[in-house]
This record gives structure tokens, sequence and C-alpha cells, in this order.
């Protein structure tokens, strides 16, 4: 009973607090704010009060604890549920940012211009759907690996919990115009310190479970996951250092400027795709991709020597963003040769997940789940190739500022770390809720394709815009002038822009095919009735010598 109220008590006290911020809130963003912190404050308050058995509180025996026999997966099912919910949302507005460079009249001011929409579209895919992905699937995997209960199961909810909250907070900050600036790292202040607590809790939780396995050896996915929580967590605390103008206020002052700042930005944006959108996600080919092949990792030595390399090389190569700029021309060098050195333990990890299907292949034509997990390797290793290309000066001077950079980011953003991710997706959720299998295998492939084909629309036109664009901008006249002015670009490239939208909208309806795929095997529907994903068809009434009729 004492637990029960103090828990209500400090939900008490923090919705308070909120509503005191939103009377003494100096703009009516951070009012706004404040006001969802409150709400959040009063769900949480109604459940600390709602949820406990008072009964059994009331009895002299003491609560039963957590099964230790069990793995503590409900978090993870949270997770997997929200995965899939915050793709859908992040996919949803990544169209309608794709809509309004093809047709300007698709912007709606002010809420949803594109200069709002743009960042709640790469917060909601990268933070929310891959986020999510990452918290539920590092919680699987270390438990599974380690052999061991997940640690502090309560801090592991309010991780859950909060990790959302956060979500929220950004969101509607970038609609009602609360940014930072930074690209991956818009958040203003008070939300970057939420996600601070936040992710120190993640750390304590994922670390202690290592700490207290049972199995000696730590499994090479869990480096990977750990690596990813340390660094962006460093990351984060460097690249969000800023001064409020009020603390009670949604402003704050960059502790960087100038050049400066640009350089701290740059070695955050690259190193989140680094470790956030790379490291994290190897931990989950690691894990998943042997389960689902059903065989050993290819080279376990090989994962070794691809973790060390891979997190050594990639904090040096953050500078490639700012070629041909105010940034000293040697760091502009180190982080290209850096860029281009990390080819290479990138290409250890992608020929390491595909040679782990050795024996195995044959289940590609039988197994959708096995083939996004593939699918997704083989985009891995084309981005980490055309990553350290467009590193290289000569090709940056073409490609920087052009749809080429686009289409780079979404053929790994779609084709890695969504493959991956609806794979783990398609493992996971059998298993969480006690089912024999998903609802239909004939829909996961449904998934694959349209995936599939939406990628190859989105990444091949923006291929095509960005080349274009960088030929049109730097094309010269015998007089000395350019030929083309940047109206003229844009008018080239706007069917380009059209066929993204196509390929987006392709990308957007194989996840809505998954979401009633996962809701029907959550719900426990029959299995659907589906001819089999091979099978050789065979006649006996076809199967006989052609007889010649007698003349």
């Amino acid at each position: 009973m004492v637990t029960v109220l103090s828990r209500a008590g400090i939900w008490l006290a923090l919705l308070l607090l909120s509503v005191l911020a939103i009377v003494a809130a100096q703009d009516t963003g951070f009012a706004i704010q404040a006001g969802t912190v409150a709400v959040a404050c009063l769900v949480g308050l109604w459940f600390a009060i709602k949820s406990p058995d008072y009964k059994q509180l009331a009895s002299v025996a003491a609560a039963p604890a957590g099964d230790q026999s069990k793995y503590y997966d409900d978090v993870i099912r949270w997770g997997a549920i929200a995965t899939v919910f915050w793709g859908v949302a992040g996919f949803l507005v990544g169209v309608i940012a794709a809509l309004q460079l093809a047709y300007p009249d698709f912007n709606f001011e002010p809420y949803l211009n594109f200069g709002r929409v743009r960042p709640l579209h790469t917060s909601a895919v990268i933070f929310a759907f891959g986020g999510n992905a990452l918290l539920a699937t590092s919680f699987y995997v270390v438990q599974r690996t380690c052999r061991a209960r997940l640690a502090f199961p309560g801090l592991a909810r309010f991780v859950f919990w909060g990790y959302q909250l956060f979500i929220v907070l950004a969101a509607t900050g970038y609609l009602l115009g609360i940014s930072q600036g930074k690209e991956y790292a818009e958040p203003e202040w008070y939300v970057d310190l939420w996600l601070t607590v936040v992710w120190v809790a993640y750390l304590v939780v994922f670390g202690a479970t290592i700490m207290k396995r049972s199995e000696p050896h730590i499994y090479v996915a869990n480096w990977f996951y750990l690596s990813f929580i340390i660094t962006v967590a460093m990351l984060h605390l460097v690249n969000n250092m800023a001064i409020p103008v009020s603390f009670l206020g949604a402003q704050s002052i960059s502790w960087f400027g100038g050049v400066q700042g640009a350089m701290v930005q740059w070695w955050y944006g690259h190193n989140a795709v680094g470790f956030f959108l790379t490291a994290g996600f190897l931990g989950m080919m690691y894990y998943f991709v042997p389960k689902q092949a059903q065989r050993p990792v290819y080279s376990y030595r090989l994962s070794i020597i691809h973790f060390w390399a891979l997190i050594f090389l990639y904090i040096w190569a953050g500078p490639h963003h700012l070629h041909y700029t105010a940034l000293p021309d040697w760091a502009q060098t180190l982080g290209m040769i850096f860029s281009v050195m990390l080819w290479m333990p990138s290409w250890g990890g992608m020929i390491n997940g595909l040679m782990t299907l050795n024996g195995a292949w044959d289940k590609l034509r039988t197994d959708p789940i096995l083939r996004m997990f593939v699918m997704s390797i083989a985009f891995y290793g084309m981005s980490t190739f055309e990553g350290p290309m467009m590193s290289i000066k000569s090709v940056n001077s073409l490609s920087h500022y052009t749809a080429w950079t686009i289409g780079h980011v979404h053929s790994g953003a779609l084709g890695w770390n969504g493959m991956v991710t609806f794979g783990a997706i398609y493992y996971l959720v059998p298993r969480l809720w006690n089912r024999e299998r998903m609802y239909s295998l004939r829909m996961i492939n449904w998934h694959f394709w349209t995936a599939t084909i939406g990628i190859v629309f989105y990444a091949a036109s923006m291929w095509v815009a960005g080349i274009t664009q960088g030929l049109m901008w730097r094309e010269f006249g015998a007089d000395g002038y350019l030929v083309n002015s940047f109206a003229d670009a844009v008018q080239a490239i706007h069917p380009m822009y059209v066929l993204r939208v196509v390929g987006g909208l392709l990308y957007l309806s194989g996840a809505l095919v998954m979401v009633v795929n996962v809701w029907k095997t959550i719900a426990g529907s029959p299995l659907r009735e589906e001819a089999p994903m091979y099978n050789v068809e065979y006649s006996a009434a076809a199967d006989h010598p052609v007889v010649q009729p007698a003349e």
C-alpha cells in the first residue's frame, strides 16, 4: 500500500508541476508542451490508482514477485506494437512530405508546411519506428542470449513509456514550430533532458541484464546493442549542449556556433546513422538472421572484427558532410579517408550475414521472412558502398545538396533498416503471443514485394533526379555563365518527384498489409487459408505420352 501511495504521490506532484509550468509559460508552445506532460501525468496517476489489486495489498501475504523462471516480455510486446504503429505513421508523413515537394498545394500553413512535416517524418521513422524496434529487440535478445530475466522490469516499463512521451513531445513540438534547427536533433532543451533520463535508465536495464547473465559469453549482438546505447548517449549529450533563454520557455541557444557548431552537428549526425541506424540494427541482424535461417553465424571471428573496426572508423567519418565549406581542409580529408576505409568492415558484416545462409538458400523460396532479412543485408551492402563513394570529394562535388543524397539515405533506411525491422517483427509476434506462426505467409510475401518495388521506385528516381541536378547546376556556357537556373533544374526533376510519391505509397501499402497480418496474429484468428509458398504442381491426368491418332 505504501508503494501505491508513493507512486500516486509522485504522479500527482508531477501533474501539479506541469500545471504550474502551463500557467507560468513564457510562450504558447511551451505551455502546450507542458499540457502534454500534464496529460501524461494524469494517465500515470490513473493507472497508479486503478491497477493495484487492493484485496491482495490488504492481506498479510506479500504480493507475488514476477516468475523468475520466465523471461519478462511485456515491455517487448508493447514495443512490437509501438514499432508497427509509429512505422505506419512515419511512412504516411513521408508520403505527405513527398507530395508537398511534387505539388506545393499540399503545404498547409502554418502547422503542416514542409518545414515542419519533414522533421516530423525523419523523427517518426528514425526515433519512433527505429527506436522502438531497437528497444523491443534489444530487450528480447539480451534475455535470450544471456539466459537471464530482464533486470529491473519496473525500470524497463519506465524506459518504454518515457520514450513514447519523448516521441510525442518531439512530434508536437515540430508541428508548433519548436525546433533547435539541428538535423536529427530538433527537439528543444527540455525534451533533450527528458530523453537523457530515459536513456540512462535504458543503459542501466540493458547493462544490468548482461551482468546477471547465466551464459559466460556475451554474444556479439549484445556488443552492437551496447555500443549503440553508449555512443548515442555521448552524441546526444555533446550535440545538444544549449543554454535555455528561459527555463519556462521553448527556446535555447546552442553552446557551439559557426563552423564548430557545424562540425559537432555532423559528428553527431553521421554517427547517429552509424550507431543508431547501423550498429543497433546489426545487433538485430546477428541474432534474427541465424535464428530464422536456423544456421550458425558464418564466422564469429569475423563478427568481432566487424564490430571493433566499425565502431573505431565510424566515429571519424562525420566531416565528409562538410566538403567545400569553411571546415578546415585537413578535417574534410580526414572524414573522407575514414569514410572510404569504412567500406571494408561494412562489407565484412554484409558478407557474414549473407554467408550465414550457407546450406539454407533453398529456404528463400518458402520463407518470406528470411527473404526480407536477405534483402535488408543486400541493401546494407549497397548503401555502405555508395556512402564511402559519395564521400570522395570529386564525387561529392556532384552529389552534395542534390536528391542523390536523399536516394542514398532512403535506400539504406527503407531497404536496410525497414526490411530487417519487418523481419524481426514477423519473427517476434508469433513467439510473444504464443501463436503457431503469422496469420498469413502470403501477406508477408505481398509486403516484401510491395516494399521492394517501392524502394526501387524511390531510390532510382532520386538517383536520376540528383545526378540531373548536379550536372545542371554546374553547366557553364561558352560565355562563362551558368546555363541553367535553379528553377530549370526543379522543372527537369519534377517527374522524378512524382515517381518518389509512387514509391512511398507502395512502401506504405506494404506496411498496411503488415498491420492487418500482425493484428490478426495477435487476435488469435485462424490461420489464413492460402496456397503454400512453394509447391510444384503435379497433374496425373496430364502425365502420359501423346498418342497420335491412327490414320
